[in-house]
């Protein structure tokens, strides 16, 4: 990763211009061509540098629900969960922690009915108890890390 793609992660996370044109004017900040970013974006998704570059909606204003779960996984069983949890498209992300409770997950659903539909399922196919948090309040922080 060099200094523009820097630029690139850095402008990208304070906002993405709503116009028929928004790579185009992108490019421009940079003062860089639009096939240019276009190609610089994809290498940074290619070589994981990014894990995904598009919109982020709000699941609850649009009807839907999200929700912390916790699964307490035998370490020796892992991969296994993992592959369960992650073949479930409402799984947004899946971490392995350091804890009593060694995987997170975050479900985002259409319908609030659904966390409880998916967990459900997935204690089904894994023998194993979900601890499901869903969010009570929710606070902006505005965050962005720059690189």
């Amino acid at each position: 990763m060099n200094s523009l793609d820097r630029k690139i992660i850095n402008l990208l996370q304070a906002g993405f211009p709503l116009s028929e044109e928004p790579y185009r004017d992108v490019a421009e900040q940079l003062f860089i061509e639009e096939d240019e970013l276009l190609s610089r974006l994809s290498n940074l998704l290619e070589e994981n540098i990014l894990s995904r570059f598009g919109p982020m909606y709000d699941a609850q204003k649009l009807g839907g629900a999200f929700s912390l779960v916790a699964v307490s996984v035998p370490e020796n069983d892992f991969d296994r969960v993992t592959e369960i949890v992650n073949s479930y498209s409402e799984v947004a992300h899946n971490y392995k922690r350091d804890h009593d409770y060694n995987m997170w997950y975050v479900l985002a659903t259409e319908s609030p009915d659904k966390i409880d539909e998916v967990n459900h399922d997935i204690e089904k196919k894994t023998g194993l108890k979900v601890f499901n948090m869903p969010k009570l309040d929710e606070y902006y922080i505005g965050l962005q890390l720059p690189v």
